[in-house]
């Protein structure tokens, strides 16, 4: 008589000090990060509390700012699209263990092109003038943030200078193309392209003001999780960003998924960029050099280059960028003092970094059972 197998009989059971690693793993990625946040932001109330200013008006002002009113909803929630994009060309390197700084050149490269493109497709439907603005964005940043990965991976040149140095002269080309070549000659104060159709624009959610930028950002961070963490794709980043050597032996293309994600986060950047000139400048201009790729690392290495973790982060960081001018004007203080803010949690996050393992609550295997 043949026995019979149930279905429960092939799941195999997971162990309580099992769940209990488990718990403790995912418990550590929050708990540490919003930690240094807090401490971050606390070492900043100390340099407020120095210029004689009071913390608590500093934070119950960007609560204002940021979320106090629906109109603070807005502002926050569009200032937001561009940040999930730009944290995505951190966050996505990072899984192979790649520091890639250099979001805000490909940002301002993929506008300019955007820019360019919306001129060039003058008269064209809305589908085909945002369809190809979009690609043309896309294509710049990813093709120049592309360029970073190949030096790493044939040449061995440090991705953090490179990107780093990259973003410069990414934002010097943009200030010469808007100066230069592709100046409106009826942009007398600020020098940009010519307009884009109004066709060409983004819309905005029915009854919000707040663009399509904002799902675009959700939806290509959703998209980022599900093939960094869901796919086969995603489980060999996560093997090269461990162990390059290891991930060689085992033939993985580490030049392949090099090239790949670093192209994929330029493009992210390249599509921030776009929707800044669609939804919000309708030109390619030096306003595209706004710092969003620079909030984005911080941003980034805050969720843990977790995309899903990334969206309330930067809504987060969204609010305060939201509060700079309230701030500056309510309290006296400099415009660049939210940058200062920035830079403490960034330490204080870079500090974290080496606290991982070494708490007892986190480490299930000290634990007595």
């Amino acid at each position: 008589m043949a026995a019979t197998v149930s279905p429960g009989d092939l799941v195999r059971p997971v162990s309580p000090a099992g769940w209990r690693a488990a718990f403790a793993r995912r418990a550590e990625r929050i708990v540490i990060p919003a930690g240094a946040l807090i401490v971050g932001l606390a070492a900043f109330s100390l340099f407020l509390l120095a210029l004689g200013k009071s913390p608590v008006q500093f934070y119950q002002l960007v609560y204002k700012a940021g979320f106090g009113t629906t109109f603070s909803w807005e502002n926050t929630l569009s200032r937001t699209a561009p940040l999930l994009l730009a944290a995505l060309c951190v966050a996505l390197p990072a899984r192979l263990g790649l520091v890639v700084i250099g979001g805000e050149g490909a940002l301002v490269l993929g506008g300019l092109a955007a820019g360019a493109t919306g001129v060039a497709m003058q008269g064209a439907g809305a589908l085909a003038g945002i369809g190809a603005m979009a690609v043309a964005g896309m294509l710049a940043g990813g093709l120049w943030i592309g360029a970073v990965g190949a030096m790493r991976h044939w040449r061995g040149v440090n991705e953090t200078i490179a990107s780093l140095l990259m973003a410069y002269i990414g934002v010097a080309l943009l200030n010469h193309f808007v100066e230069g070549p592709l100046r409106d000659p009826g942009s007398l104060n600020k020098p940009s392209t010519a307009p884009i159709d109004a066709t060409h624009k983004l819309g905005t959610l029915p009854g919000l003001d707040v663009h399509y930028g904002l799902v675009v950002g959700i939806v290509a961070c959703v998209l980022a999780w599900i093939v960094i963490d869901k796919t086969r794709i995603g489980f060999a980043a996560r093997v090269v960003g461990g162990n390059a050597r290891a991930a060689r032996i085992q033939a993985l293309p580490v030049g392949t998924l090099t090239l790949g994600f670093t192209f994929a986060a330029g493009a992210a950047a390249g599509l921030a960029g776009m929707i800044e000139v669609s939804a919000v400048h309708g030109a390619a201009n030096a306003s595209l050099n706004a710092g969003y790729g620079y909030t984005g690392i911080l941003i980034a290495f805050i969720a843990q280059h977790n995309p899903l973790a990334i969206i309330p982060v930067a809504v987060l960081l969204a609010a305060f960028e939201a509060a700079s001018g309230l701030v500056q004007r309510r309290m006296e203080l400099p415009d660049a003092t939210v940058l200062v803010m920035q830079g403490m949690v960034f330490i204080a996050i870079l500090v974290s970094e080496t606290l991982y393992g070494r708490f007892r609550l986190f480490a299930p295997e000290r634990w007595r059972t």
